[in-house]
């Protein structure tokens, strides 16, 4: 725990466990990193991530703006998890339940093109295991063009929300239905390129991100 990552607001929601904070941003898919640019400007970038070990890696255009900020300067990466919807008999109580990471570090540039292919591998087969595989890799002048910025994870913490409402105690006798409404994520059908090759079928991987998330 450091000033930084220290919860001032409902602390009893927070972690600085180590596993949690993994699981969480191995789970979440889009994350946001905030810097400041050149000018002194705050910039906010939805982004996807992975974390391999000890770091979180992002990957975008070398003209990334964002990206080109985030290098060997101090920035600010959240991620959130959205699971449900917390709906008081007060207006002023409705929330959400959620688990959430903020991670801060400074961000540096990945040189060394075998760091750097490990790190597009690892978000691959993150978003969809197996599909590495059966990808044509990136080639050299992709490499080049590629930005790919690490984070360490050593300056983090998590907050967590979970549970039913919390109501005033006079407000639970008003004849208003209060509850949590859960939230996930589905996989939908997968829809094939319009140029994809005559008879090449759907991957068995790519079918069992529906079955998973049904």
């Amino acid at each position: 725990m450091t000033e930084r990552t220290k919860l001032r607001r409902k602390p009893g929601r927070g972690s600085h466990d180590r596993e949690v904070i993994e699981a969480i941003l191995d789970q979440a898919l889009v994350s946001h990193l905030g810097v400041v640019d050149g000018d002194g400007s705050p910039v906010v970038t939805p982004t996807l991530h992975v974390r391999v070990g000890e770091h979180v890696y992002l990957h975008g255009s070398a003209a990334n703006r964002t990206l080109r900020a985030a290098c060997d300067s101090e920035v600010c990466l959240t991620a959130t998890l959205l699971d449900g919807l917390v709906l008081a008999r007060a207006a002023m109580h409705h929330s959400a339940n959620y688990r959430s990471v903020m991670l801060f570090g400074a961000g540096a540039q990945v040189e060394d093109a075998g760091e750097k292919r490990r790190a597009l591998e690892a978000l691959v087969e993150k978003l969809v295991p197996g599909r590495w595989a059966d990808v044509r890799e990136p080639s050299e002048k992709e490499l080049r063009a590629t930005s790919v910025v690490r984070i360490p994870l050593a300056e983090a913490s998590a907050k967590i929300r979970s549970g039913p409402p919390v109501d005033d105690e006079p407000d639970h006798q008003l004849p208003v239905w209060a509850g949590v409404v859960g939230l996930r994520l589905l996989a939908g059908e997968p829809e094939p390129d319009p140029h994809l090759a005559p008879g090449i079928e759907c991957p068995a991987y790519v079918t069992a991100l529906g079955r998973a998330s049904s």
